[in-house]
């Protein structure tokens, strides 16, 4: 089923985002941005190769890639990561389905990899020709990581050997490999602050679903959390008021809210955030907004319905009228008094069945 785009304009700032699409940029956001993307390699996979890594290490390789896949895949991420004096690797991170389980993971990855290898390959050959044919030529590596904020457990495989038939049997001869998943739900609000960068911050914002994350996270030390933003480059913190507005959007929070909630992010008042909200009931917001959408679509659909109806009688009293024999004088009158329409209303609708009795 394709998904429903509609979208919400920012008045203020003249962006435009698709409901549809909120996750999905938010996430895509953060690993596009070099100083969010290194701080999360650095702080979120414990690998002691990714400890010095720096936003300038990181080279955005996304366009090269994802159109090969599809464009269903456009909000993933390819990166070509340079660690001075280590290995030089990709990694590729998928987040598209990142708010609920998606069993098919090993597959998308499977192509990128093959996709990533094969652009290398043809990419050292240009360089010096038959170079992959030599003994020595190696590919690089590949750090699939899957992201994660969905509050169910992730039960889809992690093995590509999960999704062959016969891999007990065939094992050896089937490609297989793991990816790495970081699950936002399996950090607390305590891990999060305690990295005091900016991902974490972000992550912290991603957890902000219901009332009762609102009421944690207002438990936090407003200390603390302001110090978050204290030296992050304006730039940075849009982007980060950017993602808060996106999940306010999401949750349909009013809009007078949202403008004063994402106007302390940018004075770098995170620890003030929720002060003046003795309770927030996201959901209950959120419910109350659909009942009322879906009582406004019932009204109109009664209002349609009743016009119709009103039509038809109308076109069967004039053509009563008219095989009566009356004038169109007598029966624009009959139709003031029986319907209670005006003499315009009675004009145009006699005109209208008289010239198709013609």
């Amino acid at each position: 089923m394709q998904k429903e785009k509609t979208s919400i304009r920012n008045p203020k700032e003249g962006s435009t985002i698709l409901n549809s699409q909120l996750s999905d940029n938010s996430a895509k956001i953060i690993f596009e941005d070099p100083i969010l993307c290194a701080q999360f390699l650095r702080n979120y996979l414990g690998m002691s190769i990714m400890k010095d890594l720096r936003p300038e290490d990181i080279e955005d390789v996304t366009s090269r890639y994802v159109p090969l896949i599809g464009e269903e895949r456009n909000s993933d991420i390819v990166k070509r990561v340079n660690v001075p004096d280590k290995i030089p690797f990709f990694f590729v991170s998928l987040i598209e389905h990142k708010t609920q389980v998606e069993y098919n993971v090993c597959m998308q990855i499977f192509r990128y990899m093959f996709l990533i290898w094969d652009d290398y390959e043809k990419e050292q050959n240009k360089n010096a020709k038959g170079a992959s044919k030599r003994k020595s030529f190696r590919y690089p590596p590949i750090l699939p990581i899957l992201y994660y904020e969905g509050k169910r457990a992730w039960t889809a495989a992690k093995e590509f050997h999960e999704r062959v038939f016969g891999s007990d049997i065939f094992g050896k001869y089937i490609p297989n490999f793991t990816y790495s998943l970081v699950s936002l739900y399996d950090y607390s609000n305590e891990n999060l602050l305690g990295m005091g960068d900016e991902i974490s911050l972000v992550m912290l914002i991603n957890k902000l679903q219901a009332a009762d994350d609102i009421g944690e996270f207002r438990r936090l030390p407003a200390d603390r959390l302001d110090a978050v933003l204290k030296d992050t480059p304006d730039y940075l913190l849009d982007k980060i008021a950017l993602i808060f507005r996106m999940l306010l959007m999401k949750l349909n929070v009013p809009e007078e809210e949202t403008e004063e909630l994402v106007g302390r992010v940018k004075e770098r008042e995170m620890g003030q955030l929720f002060a003046n909200m003795e309770k927030m009931d996201i959901q209950e917001e959120r419910r109350k907004t659909l009942e009322a959408e879906r009582k406004l679509q019932e009204a109109e659909g009664k209002v349609q319905e009743a016009e119709g109806k009103l039509q038809k009688a109308l076109k069967v009293m004039t053509n009563m009228c008219m095989d009566a024999g009356l004038t169109k004088v007598e029966t624009q009158r009959k139709l003031q008094v029986e319907f209670g329409i005006s003499l315009k209303e009675s004009d145009e609708i006699v005109n209208r069945y008289w010239k198709e009795k013609q």
